[in-house]
C-alpha cells in the first residue's frame, strides 16, 4: 500500500491499520518462540511426513490439472477470487483454482479434481490448497503473508523446462521448483515470483498448520477462529461460489 493510499483513508481506518502492523509484528516474534520447526525461509521436506506421501500422487495430480487447463477460461485469476490480492496479481497473468480456503472444503472444485483432492485432504492440518498457475513472463512482485502460523508448501506440477529462469525468491533464498517435487518455506518473509520463460509455471499451493508448542497452538487456535471471521476469508469463499455458478463446467 503506497502512504498517498493509507493517508487517504479516514482516521479510524488509519490507526487500524497501525495497530494492525504493530501485532503482526509482536505476533512474528512470538510464533517464532514457540514454533517447533525452524523459522528460516526455507524448511527443510524431512519436518513433514506427509510431503513423501503427496510428492508420490504427482501423476494424478498433474493429470487433473491438464485437464482444468484444457479451459483455462473457466479458471479465475487471484484478485477476482481474493480482492485483497490486486496488488500482486494483474490481468490473467496469475490464475488460481480452489480446493479448499481457510478449511473450508470447495465441493465443486474438488469434485472435479477427486484423486487431487484425496491426496490433499489426508495432510494433517492442512488449511488451504489450490492450484496456482502463472503464465510465461509474469512478475508477482515483493509482499509478505501476514502470518507465520502457517507454513507455504508448493508441489512442483507443471515446470518449464528452462527452470533456471522460473523461480521464487524467499528472504534472501532463491529457490526453484521441479516437477514432482515439494517446497517448503515460511511466506511471511517478503518474497516474489519470476518466470522468464515462455512456458507457464503451475503448482500445488497448500498452507499447513506450522507445528507449535501447547502455548503457540492454543493461540494460534484463536487467531484462526478470529481471521475466519475476517473479509479476508469470507471474500474468497464466497467470491468462489459465485465464480462456480456463472462458470461453465
Amino acid at each position: 500500500m503506497q502512504a498517498s493510499e493509507t493517508t487517504s483513508h479516514p482516521l479510524w481506518r488509519r490507526l487500524l491499520i497501525n495497530v494492525g502492523k504493530r501485532f503482526l509484528r509482536w505476533n512474528g516474534r512470538f510464533q517464532a518462540r514457540h514454533s517447533l520447526i525452524p523459522t528460516t525461509p526455507q524448511i527443510s521436506n524431512d519436518e513433514f511426513d506427509w510431503v513423501a506421501r503427496l510428492e508420490s500422487a504427482w501423476p494424478e495430480i498433474r493429470a487433473e490439472l491438464d485437464q482444468l487447463l484444457e479451459h483455462p477460461e473457466d479458471i479465475p485469476s487471484f484478485h477476482q477470487i481474493s480482492p485483497d490480492q490486486k496488488r500482486i496479481s494483474k490481468g490473467d497473468n496469475w490464475k488460481t483454482f480452489g480446493l479448499y480456503v481457510f478449511g473450508k472444503r470447495i465441493e465443486q472444485n474438488c469434485d472435479l479434481c477427486p484423486r487431487t483432492s484425496a491426496a490433499i485432504s489426508s495432510i494433517p492440518n492442512m488449511r488451504t490448497a489450490m492450484f496456482s498457475i502463472l503464465k510465461p513472463h509474469y512478475h508477482i512482485v515483493p509482499h509478505k503473508g501476514p502470518t507465520r502460523a502457517v507454513v507455504r508448501a508448493h508441489l512442483g506440477i507443471k515446470v518449464p523446462k528452462d527452470w533456471q529462469n522460473v523461480w521464487i525468491r524467499v528472504d534472501d533464498q532463491v529457490l526453484h521448483w521441479q516437477e514432482g517435487k515439494v517446497v517448503l518455506f515460511d511466506d511471511s518473509y517478503e518474497h516474489e515470483v519470476r518466470n522468464d520463460t515462455d512456458e507457464l509455471r503451475a503448482v500445488l499451493f497448500l498452507d499447513i498448520d506450522r507445528p507449535m508448542d501447547r502455548t503457540g497452538t492454543l493461540f494460534n487456535r484463536m487467531l484462526f477462529a478470529l481471521m475466519k471471521m475476517t473479509p479476508y476469508v469470507k471474500q474468497p469463499i464466497k467470491n468462489i461460489s459465485v465464480w462456480n455458478r456463472r462458470a461453465p463446467k
